[in-house]
């Protein structure tokens, strides 16, 4: 998540980029984004941003101030000064009797406008907290990462599953939007509401935030981000809505390469017959023909993704230099599939994205579990015998903790999440049936990630929000766009375009 300070008509996000999915509060807090990127047009342009990170800190004790405000210092036509807040890890117990979890915040602005009091947006964007490099220069600003993150080092720590299961329940949007209230009484001058932009599952968790934290918010915008509200556990409902759009995005992929048909058939059958029904991974986890179908997280649901899938198949395997030379799929290509998942770096990710779909149920692996009711269409090797191979989307399946060594020490207590029935609700119909906070959002109608019908569906419960429904982008719109969909939101909440 970041916040912007400034009049909010002078804001123009050129490009974003965007990390899918789950938001994390411990790795980014308000920080759930792999990274933000804005440029601004030619004339000088009044900006002061505020990029929250979170993370589990163990020296946070029980009395460290709320907050610490560092000394301003510069970057090109930039200034920047770093903020340290501790906030409750759980935030229903006394403060004294809450562990701490630490988030740090970089406050950018521009050149002599550091004392210039001004509005604040809040951008809340995909996960799960992706860290940044840092800002050097006013072309463009990225998010931060020196708050502690959950690693697959870090987590280790924890003596048993059930000790790390207990301490993750506290990092989901109900938790996300208790830390930004907690910042915003203490950053916001008189504690005043902020303009919150949300991206993909940063959308998610601002309907939380309208669910249950109203009083904190000025306007919403959401991006590719209207969640399913139902009760009990919608994450089947979900992946079947989503499976069908994954089925399409497969077709769209083959026909613009459909070369690559017969490649990654044959890719999938050399891993079907190598030693132990795969080969091993750089890190020491192993690639399966159903590992491979992974790829479509990342790669069949926002612009450019095709191309890099494609690129990476034309890299699929070693020359053959020597004559004779068994065939072998190449380190690039393998080291390039770890990229694309990074659960090495980020495996919160894995740990916690069917949670989401949960309010007092269970999720019970559903991705797994609606999987196989698609017979065998998604069943790599037997598809390689004669059918294109279908690749996944955005799904995590039991196998991934057997099969991807960053993940392997997190099985038994990834086992335990998808059994945790007592996840307390994050939406509240009935308060958004009654909203009267200006909301605006872009539904994008081939968005592979979050289903345009059941977005309809949600939208249909929020009172006073407007949609703006488009093909011309897909789930990454808010990147792609060069600013062009944020600006059409707050001309929607601005009354600069037509009701009707």
């Amino acid at each position: 998540m970041f916040a912007t300070h400034a009049p909010l008509s002078l804001i123009y996000p050129r490009q974003l980029a965007l990390s899918q999915s789950l938001s994390a509060r411990t790795v980014s807090l308000l920080g759930a984004t792999k990274f933000l990127r804005l440029s601004f047009r030619r004339r000088r342009i009044t900006v002061r941003t505020i990029t929250f990170m979170a993370g589990a800190n163990s020296n946070a004790g029980d009395f460290a101030p709320d907050h610490i405000a560092g000394k301003w210092y510069s970057v090109p036509d930039l200034r920047l000064r770093d903020h340290y807040f501790t906030v409750p890890l759980d935030h229903s117990l006394d403060r004294g009797s809450s562990s701490k979890i630490s988030v740090f915040a970089r406050e950018v602005v521009a050149v002599g406008k550091d004392d210039q009091p001004l509005p604040y947006l809040l951008y809340l964007q995909g996960g799960p907290g992706f860290e940044c490099p840092r800002p050097t220069e006013a072309s463009g600003w990225r998010g931060t990462g020196l708050s502690t993150p959950l690693t697959a080092s870090s987590m280790l720590q924890f003596k048993s599953a059930e000790g790390l299961v207990d301490y993750l329940k506290h990092f989901r949007a109900d938790n996300i939007v208790k830390d930004a209230e907690f910042i915003r009484v203490r950053l916001v001058p008189e504690a005043g509401p902020w303009t919150v932009l949300g991206q993909s599952y940063g959308g998610f968790c601002a309907v939380t935030y309208l669910s249950f934290a109203p009083q904190g918010l000025k306007q919403v915008l959401l991006t590719g981000g209207i969640p399913p509200i139902g009760d009990g556990c919608t994450a089947d409902t979900v992946y079947r809505a989503c499976s069908e759009q994954v089925i399409k995005q497969n077709e769209k992929y083959y026909k613009r390469y459909p070369q690559d048909i017969e490649v990654v058939r044959e890719v999938v059958n050399y891993l079907a017959e190598s030693e132990g029904g795969g080969v091993l991974l750089p890190s020491g986890g192993v690639l399966t023909p159903r590992g491979l179908q992974t790829l479509g997280l990342s790669c069949l649901g926002s612009s450019a993704g095709f191309e890099r899938l494609h690129y990476m198949f034309e890299g699929v395997w070693d020359p053959v230099i020597v004559p004779g030379a068994p065939k072998r799929i190449s380190y690039y290509f393998l080291k390039t599939f770890e990229k694309c998942l990074s659960f090495d770096t980020n495996p919160l990710y894995a740990l916690l994205h069917e949670s989401i779909y949960c309010q007092g149920a269970s999720s019970r692996w559903s991705a797994n579990r609606i999987r196989s009711e698609y017979g065998g269409k998604f069943d790599a090797i037997n598809t390689a015998k004669g059918c294109p191979v279908l690749f996944m989307g955005e799904m995590i399946f039991p196998w991934m903790f057997d099969e991807l060594h960053a993940l392997k020490e997190f099985k038994d207590a990834a086992h335990i999440l998808a059994e945790e029935e007592d996840w307390p609700p994050v939406y509240d119909t009935a308060v958004l049936n009654n909203n009267t906070v200006p909301v605006a959002a872009a539904v994008y109608y081939e968005d592979m990630y979050v289903n345009f019908k059941l977005a309809m569906e949600t939208a249909s419960q929020i009172a006073g929000i407007r949609l703006w429904i488009t093909n011309e982008y897909m789930h990454s719109g808010l990147r792609d766009g060069g600013g062009q969909v944020f600006e059409h939101l707050m001309g929607m909440l601005n009354g600069k375009k037509p009701l009707f």
